[in-house]
């Protein structure tokens, strides 16, 4: 049986269509297709810019009540009075009254479709760069000059250009800021002339199962806007391929396929409820797709709105294990039935300071924490204990109850982002490296294993980099990459290497 979670992003280069498969990076689909290099172009965040503010409220069901309670943040990315008002003077979109209405209703002309030219580098000959290739996918409008889409779309972008439903002209973007681990990034276009009789989607609440929900994109099979109707399926904690994290998803049943990625996910009202992003394929499934909920969508602009760039999510830094064995909960002098154990404290967490092996969680905020790590979620149902932790920011700080050697506690721990010891992403693109005497170094990460293929790197090496953690920030595996083949080089290097080891 062959299971897989692929992003869906189109992709095009000059080979026959195949569909690329790895563990530690997301699949894409691949077209035949004429490539045309491109020059680069880059942009930068100027933190200086007079931001304009407005508040976006989000809906969210998590609380233990019955009613859905509103949520409101600040955002950088407002649209102006009149635009408000224009936009509160419009009627609402009901697709449950008229379901016809979709064909005309307002909020599909916010979503467009993104061409990206991308580079991504070499990581076996890190000076150089792979050849280009180009993908397409799906982005939306949110206000004020920006684009919502996700992160794995323009990663390692050359160029991005977007064009407007029933417009063929393309205009030139400019990637602000990548959220790796939630798979968003956030896209501005200066030409006013995209943005003539252009209104931003409202985000909606976080949806109840069986919710109808609308997927609109620009997948392949066709040049225009597609969409697609299912209902939801799942609202759980989701690993994210493409950011390797284990953030909220929803699960739906609605045709997602390489191209929606970056697309809206709409409810009957017309809101956007998420960011349509990766599929689940095997041979015993079907119909299951994803959506990053508003409820990361509001993190992620708030992250970047506080800091003026994006800091990722923050972690606990601890290695967990359910307590369902009545037998071990006895053996810890836990009286009730909750609460997980401590198996593990990364030493680069600020937890290394407070918690030690052995200790049970027993409450996180005051909210109790059940036997098989989960916690309380909405009204009448329970979710991952990440959860919890992922609605944080980093250097909040957290207050744990805490049982050890049967007497229990409370401890404060700030949350950091976790230091990979093999990272999955390279900060700025392009790995590092150093050559000495025609040999060449460069910091073990998941692309290189990724394009080295595993079974090359070695199983004792493969080992400490699945399962070792970063005894300290800034720790780093360094591997041989290259050497020269030259038999002066050669014995000149490994003599070198021998005298600055003594």
């Amino acid at each position: 049986m062959s299971v897989s979670v692929a992003c869906c992003c189109f992709s095009f280069l000059n080979a026959p269509a195949r569909l690329l498969q790895s563990s530690s990076s997301p699949l894409c689909f691949v077209a035949a297709s004429t490539l045309t290099p491109r020059a680069s172009s880059s942009s930068k965040l100027n933190p200086e810019k007079k931001k304009k503010k407005y508040t976006l409220r989000v809906r969210d069901e998590h609380s233990s009540n019955d009613g859905p309670q509103t949520m409101a943040f600040k955002s950088p990315f407002g649209s102006s009075q009149q635009k408000k008002d224009k936009k509160e003077s419009q009627p609402t979109t009901d697709l449950r009254t008229d379901p016809a209405k979709i064909h005309d209703a307002s909020f599909l002309d916010a979503v467009v479709k993104v061409y990206c030219t991308h580079t991504a580098p070499d990581y076996s000959l890190p000076w150089q760069k792979q050849r280009q290739f180009t993908s397409t996918g799906s982005a939306f409008m949110i206000g004020d000059g920006k684009l919502l889409t996700n992160a794995h779309c323009v990663e390692h972008d050359t160029q991005v250009k977007v064009k407007r439903r029933g417009d063929d002209r393309k205009y030139v973007a400019k990637v602000l800021v990548r959220g790796v681990d939630c798979d968003i990034a956030l896209l501005s276009v200066e030409s006013e002339d995209f943005w003539k009789g252009a209104e931003p989607l409202r985000l909606g609440h976080l949806p109840r199962l069986q919710d109808s929900v609308t997927v609109v994109g620009y997948p392949l099979g066709g040049d225009t806007i597609s969409v697609t109707k299912g209902v939801v399926s799942r609202i759980e904690v989701t690993s994210y391929a493409h950011g390797s994290s284990d953030l909220l998803g929803i699960q739906i049943d609605a045709a997602i396929n390489p191209g929606n990625s970056g697309g809206p996910a709409f409810n009957d009202q017309g809101e956007c409820i998420g960011v349509a992003f990766q599929v689940y394929r095997s041979e015993e499934t079907e119909n299951i797709g994803y959506v990053i909920p508003t409820t990361v969508v509001s993190h992620f602009l708030t992250d970047y709105e506080r800091n003026a760039k994006y800091t990722g999510y923050p972690c606990l830094g601890v290695l967990l294990q359910k307590l369902e064995n009545p037998a071990l909960r006895e053996c810890l002098k836990v009286p009730t039935n909750e609460g997980v154990l401590v198996r593990r404290v990364e030493p680069t967490s600020d937890a290394s300071k407070v918690l030690k092996e052995g200790d049970v969680i027993v409450s996180f905020d005051d909210l109790r924490v059940g036997c098989e790590g989960t916690v309380p979620f909405r009204s009448s149902e329970r979710i991952a204990f990440r959860y919890l932790i992922s609605q944080k920011f980093a250097g909040d700080i957290v207050e744990l109850g805490i049982i050890r050697a049967g007497e229990p506690k409370k401890v404060q721990v700030v949350l950091r982002p976790r230091v990979h010891l093999v990272p999955y992403h390279i900060d700025g693109g392009q790995p590092s490296y150093i050559i000495i005497a025609g040999l060449v170094f460069t910091p073990l990460s998941e692309p290189l294993i990724e394009e080295e293929c595993e079974d090359t790197i070695g199983l004792k090496l493969l080992t400490k980099a699945r399962y070792s953690v970063a005894r300290f920030r800034g720790e780093q595996i360094v591997i041989l990459s290259q050497a020269s083949h030259n038999d002066v080089l050669f014995p000149c290097a490994f003599w070198r290497m021998f005298w600055q080891m003594k």
